[in-house]
């Protein structure tokens, strides 16, 4: 066991209606010129966006709006987003939508509170010495950006989408209506599950410490979401299932899940940025893409917790030896995958790669970690390659 810092400072409103109380909210954390910042048509036409600015025309909070926000969201909006705080005199944003737009909101607020080019958190040149506060209204439960500590950019030249994390970014608040995310179609619902599913296992192929209440709830989170994301896919309307699969989401992506181990793994998630840069795949969708190939070519190495993994989580027979129990949770996965409609290579991703384009992401990888990184295994770019490869 590693010792831990645990920080979680967001406020969760959860429950119906809640958005209605986004004017007292930002009025709670001292926002007086708010930029509200939101992805597609989406949060007009199902009338939330009229609702957020209806309340804070009756609160007298002063706004301006930015829509444009979408997957793998781009590093162009972002500067759109900067100059226009800038010249508003914006003191708060507020992110209307699912991992997307609280990620470009994220980076819009480190622009503001920075002096230079936002790129370079993103590009490891430098660290942030702040960021704009902003509040969350959350439309899709996947990738725990309402809770976290970090956001993902896109940048359209060279097309290399990178992380950044710190404590400055970590929304003030969070508001979570599970019923915002009964619009959305089948195959988000599921890309979102995946994602929740893929940031505690992250967190639980590890070689370096583990704590077995830490363990216990990760087991528990992914069996949740596990089960929930089944009942989505026959009852899309079912509020329970919807409600489990939103906190769950927050809880996978807070630290929560990883507390005492060393940090997780992430390996997946890398190989998947470089997916996503360069096909624009969705992310969920990309992450199951990969998994299957990632876990066969590590497994051997973090063998134990493949092993738990296979009884806990997916509930296999513990029969035969740790290797045959572990590829069986392997296949496992796999096949709630496809039970979900989710892909389980590049094949069914819709990815037609060249062995060049897998020569570049691995590559691109491998610049993006510092030339390997991996806790199941080190991978370095003759694995990351080795992955892609297996994963067509």
């Amino acid at each position: 066991m590693f010792g831990f810092k645990y920080y979680t400072p967001t406020k969760v409103v959860f429950g119906k209606e809640t958005e209605i109380k986004v004017a007292e909210l930002i009025h709670e954390f001292g926002g007086t010129k708010v930029l509200i910042h939101y992805g597609g048509g989406s949060v007009i036409r199902s009338g939330l966006l009229a609702r957020v600015t209806k309340c804070l025309d009756e609160a007298g909070i002063a706004y301006i709006t930015l829509g444009g926000a979408v997957p793998n969201p781009h590093l162009s909006l972002v500067y759109e987003g900067i100059e226009l705080c800038r010249k508003e005199g914006v003191d708060f944003l507020l992110a209307v939508g699912g991992g997307s737009a609280i990620d470009s909101a994220k980076a819009i607020g480190y622009g503001v509170a920075n002096e230079g080019d936002v790129w370079d958190f993103y590009d490891y040149k430098r660290q942030a010495k702040g960021c704009l506060p902003l509040g969350v209204i959350l439309t899709i439960a996947a990738t725990g950006s309402e809770m976290s500590d970090s956001s993902v950019i896109t940048k359209e030249e060279g097309l290399v989408k990178r992380g950044y994390s710190s404590d400055y970014c970590r929304p003030r608040f969070a508001i979570l209506n599970p019923e915002l995310t009964m619009t959305l179609p089948d195959y988000q619902t599921a890309c979102g599950c995946t994602d929740i599913m893929m940031h505690t296992m992250e967190r639980y192929f590890t070689n370096g410490g583990n704590m077995e209440i830490t363990d216990s709830m990760a087991e528990g989170l992914l069996r949740t979401v596990k089960e929930c994301a089944k009942v989505l896919a026959k009852d899309p309307n079912n509020y329970d299932a919807r409600a489990e699969v939103m906190w769950a989401g927050s809880l996978a992506h807070n630290g929560l899940t990883g507390c005492g181990n060393d940090g997780g793994d992430w390996m997946t998630h890398k190989l998947e940025h470089e997916l996503g840069g360069l096909y624009d795949v969705a992310h969920g969708a990309g992450l199951a893409a990969i998994w299957g190939s990632w876990a066969r070519y590590v497994y051997k190495n973090c063998l134990p917790r493949f092993k738990r993994f296979a009884l806990n989580v997916m509930g296999v027979a513990n029969e035969g030896s740790d290797e045959e129990i572990a590829l069986r949770g392997i296949e496992a996965m796999e096949d709630f995958y496809r039970e979900i409609k989710m892909p389980t290579n590049l094949r069914e991703l819709g990815v037609k790669a060249t062995d060049e384009d897998l020569v570049l992401m691995a590559h691109k990888c491998a610049v993006g970690v510092n030339g390997g990184m991996g806790s199941a295994r080190f991978l370095r770019e003759e694995d990351m390659l080795a992955i892609y490869r297996m994963s067509m």
